[in-house]
């Protein structure tokens, strides 16, 4: 897995306010979207997600970093539509 990845795992778990709707989303495990996210969180050396037992909500730097995510995301996409429609 690599770092857009985790990305990608980190916004749907934004997104679905939770591991679980994001493990649907992601046709996955909770338990890898979850070790996605603690990956994320490793490399960048800070929480992103307030956990309790019922909900999860970004910290300000989560928030922050879902932001500039959702954009990347977006510009992957983009390239690989464009890439794919000039074959």
């Amino acid at each position: 897995m690599g770092r857009l990845e985790d990305l990608h795992a980190f916004a749907r778990v934004v997104d679905a306010r939770g591991f679980s709707g994001a493990a649907r989303l992601l046709g996955t495990t909770k338990s890898a979207v979850s070790k996605q996210v603690v990956r994320l969180e490793d490399q960048l050396g800070t929480r992103l997600l307030h956990r309790t037992t019922r909900s999860v909500s970004p910290t300000p730097e989560g928030q922050a970093v879902y932001d500039r995510a959702v954009r990347l995301l977006d510009d992957a996409l983009a390239l690989e539509t464009e890439v794919a429609g000039q074959q």
